[in-house]
Order: C-alpha cells, then structure tokens, then sequence
C-alpha cells in the first residue's frame, strides 16, 4: 500500500537523507521518498500498523506529521537530524 505523509521540519537534504535512512531500517517499510519543498514523504506498507510506526519514528526524528504538536524538543530533534544527514 502507498501512502504519504506531510511533515513539519523538514529542511533541506540533509532532513531527507535521515529520513530516508532510518525509515528504510522499519520491518513493514520501502521505497521511502522524502520531497523536501512539499514537506511529505512517500513510502509502502505491508500494513496499516507500519503508518503508525513510521510516524513514530519520524516524531522521534523531530518530524512529526502536520498534524500532531511541533514544540521546541521536536524543533531541536531535527536539527540535530539534519546535520547528522548532511555527513552522510
């Protein structure tokens, strides 16, 4: 099943390289895609339960969906991973 996901805090390339990387590591996730000027990232599912664990470790990320709060901790955590991303 494909589906997307619009996230905040995304950046840059160095945003969706993380992205990209850690969401590949998920059991029930492929073909991660991350757009950078819509904000979204695009991937299959073998299963209704990988979305919610895909938007789990994107909030771990410091990107959480559009929908769910962006506090400052969330703001910090993805800065951190896009500077991680950006020395791959």
């Amino acid at each position: 099943m494909e589906s997307t996901i619009t996230v905040q805090n995304i950046k840059c390339g160095g945003c969706a390289s993380t992205i990209t990387s850690k969401l590949s590591e998920l059991e029930d996730i492929t073909d991660v895609s991350v757009d950078v000027v819509s904000g979204t990232v695009s991937f299959e599912t073998t299963n209704k339960d990988g979305i919610q664990e895909l938007k789990n470790k994107l909030k771990s990320l410091g990107y959480p969906a559009a929908d769910e709060k962006n506090g400052l901790d969330q703001k910090v955590k993805s800065f951190v991973s896009c500077a991680t991303g950006r020395f791959k």
